[in-house]
């Protein structure tokens, strides 16, 4: 691991990955990534493992290419090209996480598009993309994102957004941060419940572009406050 990394951003990833577990979006599988803080062309990511039992020790660094700079010669996700590609193309975004998490996958397998319910959800903004893998390499694939091709059409696809769904295959969300990418993977599963629920009762009034943005706005103020409640929960 480059020495001149800050601990605290290992620190905080080797967290998020518990918070993610504890908070029902990540299980056995699923990632999260965060951009060194020092050498944009670098991230950290962990080694290929569940991600409740990441420790300090579990972190590696890739390059923008996916590819592994450890001396021990130990490997990470097959799905590493999600974040390399989209470090490589959204130069804004310093933390990727792509996750399971089961209230989603609906909206990727229908034509329901996920959009915002609530005030906590804005950066859905007015639809959420899905990328089809079927576009990519035809009807045959695991639908895991094996390679850089894959990962750069999965990051287009992605566009300006914070969060895209992969057909069948769970969801990207992208942050500035690792508190806000964090923050948007549990509060997108959310809005996937809310959404689910809602359905049932008759038509959804969702939120406007312009409240999308506004309330997205406002929740990017107070990061720490439900990230320090889910790091405590994480750690009990």
């Amino acid at each position: 691991m480059p020495s001149t990394v800050n601990p605290s951003l290992i620190d905080d990833l080797v967290v998020a990955n518990h918070i993610l577990v504890n908070e029902g979006v990540l299980d056995g599988f699923g990632h999260i990534s965060v951009r060194h803080d020092k050498d944009p062309n670098l991230f950290f990511i962990a080694r290929s493992m569940a991600p409740a039992l990441v420790t300090h020790d579990d972190i590696l660094c890739c390059n923008l290419e996916g590819e592994v700079i450890d001396q021990l010669g130990r490997h990470s996700y097959v799905e590493r090209f999600i974040h390399s590609e989209i470090f490589k193309l959204r130069a804004d975004i310093h933390s990727v996480i792509h996750s399971h998490s089961p209230a989603i996958i609906p909206f990727g397998v229908t034509a329901q598009r996920l959009r915002p319910i609530c005030h906590m959800s804005g950066f859905l903004g007015s639809s959420t993309p899905v990328y089809e893998i079927r576009d990519s390499i035809g009807e045959s694939s695991d639908l895991l994102i094996r390679s850089q091709a894959l990962g750069h059409d999965l990051a287009k696809v992605l566009g300006p957004n914070a969060v895209a769904l992969l057909r069948g295959h769970g969801n990207v969300c992208v942050g500035e941060s690792i508190k806000q990418s964090v923050f948007r993977a549990i509060y997108t599963e959310n809005n996937a419940k809310l959404q689910l629920q809602s359905q049932n009762l008759g038509e959804i009034t969702y939120l406007t572009p312009e409240e999308s943005v506004a309330t997205s706005k406002m929740n990017d103020q107070h990061l720490d406050r439900p990230w320090q409640m889910w790091k405590r929960r994480a750690q009990n």
